[in-house]
């Protein structure tokens, strides 16, 4: 079973580190590997997170989420966006972006350093309302239940987590452009590139996740019904799914932000970056598979709640890093130790039930005549 399913990751790693072989020699090899690491340690939680809407989906739209997903992940996330932000960040056509990543790599990388405000404010708002939405809904199982349960009696409140992603967007642009005035930068046009790309990132999500829902809510109202043909419900089955798998798609990039930008700290060589991240997200794809198909969450139960902390925790890292620095390696390790407490929280309760459940039966038993 594990083979099987990341049997296509071992297979572009031997592939990709061929080719940084040949591209660049050992050196580029090591930098490849390092940055495959890098972007599996950053994407653990996305692969929980993925996992906990790829279970909702057919077979059909797993291999897709595995095959077009993969495209989209590597080649549109680690290889064509960071071209893309050069070519809209500095008014460049493609073609010149390409040409300015592959011979003024120093150059190339200071524009990318650039669009960061604008990345991290997108990313950091579609993740913040992940989050919010996650920990103000009633759940049966709850983690951290002295917090929980407050905030899902608040989260009886209409619109509440889109309100305080509001508040948070504002405190963060006001402060970014009183920051750039204070160093001589042009803090109304900072101010602005945040406020825009934060409300991008908000209203991405709402269109996104709305619609996912929608078409999901939908479906699950005509198989209780069963009052539509075999063929409707297959058709709102595949309008639930592409909109799931949308969904996990811009969840992805908003999770590749701080890899790609992360990567710029160990080489600004675009081939290395496309090939170490690809890497990477080939394996956190395939992990994301295994979770389904072992059906670990629903074994750990508490897993998922720690990935939402943090996506938490991410989001408000990215949005910190608008106006300060942050090493890649806190941002890695608290999304492992949130992961890490909640796997062991799970592995507890699973012991606590099944001890509970060993003392029941000699009781039951001593009943029976």
């Amino acid at each position: 079973m594990l083979l099987k399913t990341f049997r296509w990751s071992f297979a572009v790693t031997a592939l990709g580190l061929a080719l940084g072989v040949w591209y660049g020699g050992w050196t580029a090899f090591g930098v490849i590997a390092i940055l495959a690491v890098l972007e599996i340690s950053l994407s653990f939680d996305n692969a929980v997170v993925n996992a906990g809407i790829l279970k909702k989906m057919s077979v059909f739209w797993q291999k897709i989420f595995l095959t077009v997903g993969v495209l989209i992940a590597v080649f549109g996330m680690r290889l064509a966006f960071p071209v893309v932000i050069v070519a809209v960040t500095a008014k460049k056509n493609p073609i010149d972006a390409v040409d300015l990543a592959l011979t003024d790599k120093d150059r190339y990388q200071q524009l990318v350093t650039d669009a960061h405000p604008a990345i991290a404010a997108f990313g950091g708002m579609f993740l913040l309302m992940i989050f919010l939405d996650f920990i103000f809904e009633d759940r049966d199982i709850k983690w951290l239940a002295w917090l929980e349960r407050p905030l899902a009696r608040l989260g009886k409140v209409d619109m509440l987590s889109v309100c305080i992603a509001l508040i948070v967007l504002l405190i963060t642009s006001f402060t970014f452009a009183a920051h750039a005035h204070q160093h001589g930068g042009t803090h109304a046009d900072k101010a602005q590139t945040v406020l825009v790309s934060g409300i991008a990132g908000l209203i991405t999500y709402m269109i996104v996740g709305g619609l996912s829902g929608f078409f999901e809510d939908r479906l699950e109202a005509e198989e209780e019904r069963e009052r539509e043909s075999d063929r409707s419900a297959v058709v709102l089955a595949g309008q639930a799914a592409f909109f799931m798998f949308l969904y996990l798609e811009v969840l992805d990039a908003s999770f590749s932000f701080d890899g790609v930008i992360g990567a710029f700290a160990i080489t600004n060589d675009i081939v290395l970056m496309a090939l170490g991240l690809g890497i990477g997200a080939m394996y956190v794809r395939s992990l994301t598979v295994y979770l389904v198909r072992q059906g670990t969450l629903d074994d750990y139960v508490y897993l998922e709640h720690g990935a939402h902390y943090a996506i938490g925790a991410l989001a408000v890292i990215l949005m910190v890093t608008i106006q300060y620095q942050i090493n890649e390696v806190i941002t890695g390790l608290v999304g492992v130790v949130l992961i890490a407490w909640s796997f062991w929280s799970s592995v507890r309760r699973n012991r606590a039930l099944a001890e509970t459940e060993g003392e029941a039966e000699p009781v039951d038993a001593a009943r029976v005549p």
